[in-house]
């Protein structure tokens, strides 16, 4: 097959897709020395199953297009919560549960986390906050209506992401019963498995789900990137089609209706959620906001530059874990 022909194929290709990504993760180094933290690692629980995902049947849709996914580099590991609910993430904690009170200059916000079903990154979190590494980053890039992140530490060019509690990316961690709703807590990643310390929020609301075409514009989305993934099979630009949009391979031919109704009354951004993706790509989701959207929406709100970064500095100010207590 003509490979100019493909090149010329796939550039139309990609400028014909939403890019809707769009890069979740950007560069914003402050300043501050880095260091290695003691990790203790939080386990996982017994009724939560690691496996290859094939329960979510993410993967099978290469399979039917012809593609091994192996010889790609292709083989997700999905949690599959067999205890919890799809929704269960916007319940309140239990009794003593470990949650972080975020303190910004615009107000403070609270999350609870998801150790069970992201250790890893729930632990990254609790040690960079107590290590005060948090203590005076910026939210660096805010997008209304879609996400606001931060959480830059460090100041390693090699470490876009921010340097993680370990010293080093982490891989990711995908659930099946976790969602990029709004007020869901992600980490942010330039790629497969380069967690640091970044992270966002998604803000986006049901009503601009709504207006964002809903459902439908992800279907269109998905049957874009198979017909995309057919045409360049047998090409050795296809793992070049896959890097570009990868987050675009969102397989909404697996997403049951409970998760297409979760999004549908809360908002958020589906494509992002990592069980459902074809090509193993997403964002972790580690914790809720369970207090203070409002504050969100209020920094989601500030006047940003071309580069979605906020005129006037947005700052947080400090993370205080403690524990919930319904008093």
């Amino acid at each position: 097959m003509n490979t100019n022909k493909f090149r010329r194929n796939l550039a139309m290709s990609l400028c014909l897709l939403t890019c809707i990504s769009s890069g979740i993760s950007f560069s914003g180094c402050q300043g501050g020395e880095i260091q290695s933290s003691k990790v203790e690692q939080t386990t996982t629980a017994s009724n939560l199953t690691q496996s290859t995902a094939d329960e979510a049947n993410a993967v099978d849709a290469l399979e039917k297009l012809g593609i091994d996914a192996k010889t790609l580099g292709i083989e997700p590991n999905v949690l599959h919560d067999t205890e919890n609910p799809v929704g269960f993430q916007l319940d309140m904690p239990d009794e003593g549960d470990t949650i972080a009170v975020v303190h910004t200059s615009m107000g403070d916000f609270t999350m609870r986390f998801f150790p069970d079903q992201a250790p890893k990154a729930v632990t990254n979190f609790i040690n960079l906050a107590k290590e005060n590494k948090f203590d005076n980053t910026t939210f660096h890039r805010v997008v209304n209506d879609f996400i606001v992140q931060g959480g830059h530490c460090g100041s390693d060019e090699n470490m876009p992401n921010g340097t993680s509690s370990y010293g080093s990316d982490f891989e990711d961690e995908f659930c099946d019963k976790l969602f990029n709703i709004r007020g869901a807590v992600s980490m942010a990643t330039t790629a497969r498995d380069t967690n640091g310390s970044q992270f966002f929020i998604n803000q986006t609301g049901a009503e601009q789900f709504e207006q964002n075409g809903g459902w439908s514009r992800f279907e269109e989305m998905w049957q874009t990137v198979k017909t995309q993934l057919s045409n360049y099979k047998d090409s050795n630009l296809l793992s070049a089609f896959i890097d570009k949009n990868g987050n675009n391979c969102y397989n909404t031919d697996i997403v049951p209706d409970d998760v297409r109704k979760l999004y549908e009354e809360y908002g958020g951004n589906p494509y992002l959620d990592g069980a459902y993706n074809a090509v193993d790509r997403g964002q972790t989701v580690f914790a809720q906001v369970i207090d203070g959207m409002d504050v969100i929406d209020k920094i989601a709100n500030v006047e940003v530059d071309e580069n979605d970064t906020p005129v006037e500095n947005v700052v947080i100010e400090s993370v205080e874990i403690t524990s919930y207590s319904a008093n």
